[in-house]
């Protein structure tokens, strides 16, 4: 149960969330999601490596582009913001004891109050890492990533690490070096960048080219730094193509990929991967993951997805079994995410105001995901799409098509086997509906 009693009047009517099996009826039970099913010699709450977004779910108002927001918690209450943010806090922390996450994510200004300076803001974020480090000893919760906000505080609009104002380079520079401390303090296992304002607006008075040099050395005085500190946690890049920028140079997962190789930092970065950004690219979910997979860069996740009817950032909470069971056996047939997780950067829509939906957000998207792990274990397992693939690709596992993967054979003796030998190729069917067919047996069957 939740340790510390004196907090348990945040959500008085709701107990640790059960696991009730897929008939259940009960809204606030698990059907699929089973914390200590044990898969493989570890339980389902080590494969999944859940995480609670902290800004959506503890700082999120249902406010959107359109009006300010909708949500009102009653431990939002109080005159002064170091007791409200703990407050805040100890709701956060009984929310994940009772929904069995087992990490949570933030940056640093979702959990303390920016000061007027950067010392006031630090003295601030003192006090709240004090409070979160009693919290996740209580709880047993860890911290699977932490970030700084780059973005929000006008200082930032026209960029932090690719700001044409050194000032503020060196501003951002000093509010990330606090985050790493904070969050090696608190066992972070990675620490995120994403560059919500890294990019531009107009090409009319943007140096590009010097921007990313930036942007490249910032990155790099941050790896020295976390080496200076003895920070062991994975570096992460989460990509988006554009919003609030209208481009950012951290376009999608290839691209992030160009970027780190060009300036030599793709030993020290991986990727963490959100739905909504992919598809904001014009990519699948999937997609994306097999790219970072491909690159030996796939790092984490960020668990929600979007409306393409609404074509912007809406981080919604994703229970499209389909999707989640494609992206799935990309990330365990790629061995998994490592250090990462699965972190739902998702919040509810704007008419969902009561703390009960909260849990209804989250118990649905955790088993949606715990039916897709199952799902892309069983599929992997049998094999069947594999063995296609291996058969599709069959022609250059020998002879002249093993020697085109080893650059044993050029132009003029492909060219003469085709002429003297070869003739004409015979086409064979992708087998694509028969395949779409098969991924249905598994959803459905």
């Amino acid at each position: 149960m939740w340790p510390l009693k004196k907090t348990m009047a945040h959500f008085p009517k709701i107990r640790r969330i059960p696991f009730e099996g897929p008939a259940s009826k009960n809204p606030l039970a698990f059907r699929h999601y089973q914390p200590s099913e044990v898969i493989d010699g570890r339980t389902l709450k080590e494969h999944l490596r859940f995480s609670i977004a902290y800004w959506h779910a503890f700082r999120g108002t249902g406010g959107d582009p359109f009006g300010p927001g909708t949500i009102v918690r009653p431990w939002e209450k109080g005159r002064d913001a170091i007791s409200v943010a703990k407050t805040r806090m100890d709701a956060a922390f009984e929310f994940f004891t009772k929904i069995e996450s087992p990490f949570w994510c933030f940056h640093d200004r979702d959990i303390a109050p920016e000061g007027r300076t950067l010392a006031e803001s630090n003295r601030h974020l003192d006090k709240l890492v004090a409070h979160a480090r009693d919290l996740q000893k209580a709880t047993g919760v860890k911290l699977l990533w932490g970030t700084a906000n780059l973005f929000s505080n006008p200082r930032y609009m026209c960029g932090a690490a690719t700001n044409p104002d050194a000032h503020v380079f060196a501003y951002a520079a000093a509010q990330v070096k606090k985050a790493l401390d904070v969050t090696k303090a608190l066992g972070g296992e990675n620490y995120v960048f994403w560059g919500g304002r890294e990019g531009y607006e107009t090409l009319l008075n943007t140096n590009l080219k010097r921007e990313q040099a930036h942007l490249a050395t910032f990155l790099h005085l941050a790896v020295e730094y976390a080496k200076n500190i003895g920070f062991k946690g994975q570096f992460l890049i989460e990509p988006k193509p554009k919003e609030p920028t209208k481009h950012q140079y951290d376009f999608d997962v290839a691209s992030g990929i160009a970027f780190l190789r060009t300036h030599g930092l793709d030993k020290h970065f991986k990727f963490n991967i959100e739905t909504n950004h992919a598809t904001l690219a014009g990519h699948t979910f999937q997609h994306e993951i097999e790219v970072a997979a491909a690159a030996g860069m796939l790092g984490s996740i960020d668990a929600n997805t979007g409306d393409l009817l609404l074509g912007w950032d809406t981080d919604q909470f994703n229970t499209d079994v389909r999707e989640l069971t494609l992206a799935m056996t990309g990330i365990l047939r790629a061995g998994g995410l490592g250090t990462g997780g699965f972190n739902f950067d998702a919040k509810l829509r704007r008419p969902s105001i009561d703390p009960e939906d909260l849990f209804h957000a989250h118990i649905g998207g955790m088993d949606a995901y715990a039916l897709a792990f199952k799902l892309a274990r069983r599929i992997l397992a049998e094999g069947k799409f594999e063995q296609f693939v291996a058969a599709r690709y069959a022609s250059f596992d020998s002879g002249f098509g093993r020697d085109i993967e080893k650059r044993r054979i050029g132009f003029r003796e492909l060219n003469q086997l085709v002429l003297k030998k070869l003739g004409e190729p015979k086409p064979r069917s992708g087998k694509q509906e028969y395949l779409e067919n098969l991924l249905a047996s598994y959803l459905h069957g």
